[in-house]
């Protein structure tokens, strides 16, 4: 949960998905749903889903039990160099480095190296901790680079390791490690249908560009530049089976993710009455499904459809 995400952030959402899944084995014997709506709001789906998988291969290949070795740490679904080097060392006691963002540019500093290799920065590590005891030394180094050796503005003067620091010494401390380039923010429109039903307000299972697999959202469709968003969304939706008449905006919510800048408008629509009878039909897809308001709460959707939803229907 911590990857890509702030700690402060990850706090409840921790505490509740142990609530849920205590140990591997109710979390192997979870469906990815009830796993994805625990994730609702934190992004990055994806980890979600490895972190399902990741239980069900120790339940099947070793017992029930987290593996002391990297090789097969390593081998599990999204466990990396560093959350392997973490498992080994805050969980077994291991001389094993754990080198995360905040350890790589305390060390690029340290050891004046501005573009390291990840390969030099894991041996530098590993020379540091040794002889050291591996969980102190390791949450040492990633709480100083988070705290003190900060990206912009670092707490020289607060810093242990201040007089052996090559790039301070240098006063180019903030040029180190240099900052990597960004592409430009490329912005997006989006609009969805809020359509309601016998048994509630339809949804789909997301999909198209940077749609997160697996999440549930209002139908919609990502909007070309100059379209006329009601008639495109209509053709459209009608080209994926759902006759629609669009109506009037009722809600616009705007996210961030990564390079993207997303704005999503929520349009009022209704059935048509011909066609097939997709008020049964539905029901019995893995694709759409009818969602009542107090079941949405249990539903994965993600953050920003999430409020998009609750906008649109308070609307």
């Amino acid at each position: 949960m911590l990857q890509q995400t702030q700690v402060a952030t990850v706090i409840p959402y921790y505490e509740r998905f142990l609530a849920r899944f205590p140990n591997l084995a109710a979390l192997a014997a979870a469906d990815e749903d009830a796993v994805t709506a625990l994730w609702s709001g934190l992004g990055y789906y994806a980890r979600a889903r490895r972190l399902r998988r990741a239980a069900r291969l120790v339940m099947e290949r070793h017992g029930g039990r987290l593996p002391a070795d990297r090789g097969a740490l390593e081998a599990l679904p999204g466990i990396g160099r560093y959350t392997a080097g973490a498992i080994l060392s805050i969980g077994f006691g291991l001389e094993e480095p754990v080198v995360d963002g905040n350890v790589r540019r305390l060390l690029s500093r340290l050891l004046f190296t501005p573009r390291p290799p990840p390969a030099l920065l894991e041996a530098q590590a590993r020379a540091l901790l040794r002889g050291a005891p591996p969980a102190d030394f390791n949450q040492a180094l990633m709480e100083l680079g988070a705290l003190v050796c900060r990206p912009v503005s670092p707490l020289c003067p607060e810093c242990p390791l201040a007089r052996q620091c090559r790039a301070r010494l240098l006063g180019i401390q903030e040029q180190v490690p240099p900052p990597r380039p960004r592409p430009p923010a490329r912005r997006e429109l989006r609009a969805v249908a809020l359509i309601h039903g016998g048994r509630g307000v339809l949804l789909e299972r997301a999909q198209g560009p940077g749609a997160p697999r697996g999440m549930w959202a209002l139908p919609g469709v990502l909007l070309p530049p100059g379209a006329d968003a009601r008639r495109f969304l209509e053709r459209r939706l009608r080209k994926r089976g759902l006759r629609v008449a669009v109506g009037a905006p009722l809600a616009t919510v705007e996210h961030a993710i990564t390079f993207r800048r997303i704005r999503s408008t929520a349009y009022e629509a209704r059935l048509e009455d011909h066609g097939s009878d997709l008020r049964e039909e539905v029901s019995e897809t893995s694709s759409r499904r009818w969602a009542e308001k107090d079941e949405l709460a249990g539903i994965p959707l993600g953050a920003a459809a999430r409020r998009l939803l609750a906008a649109a229907l308070n609307s």
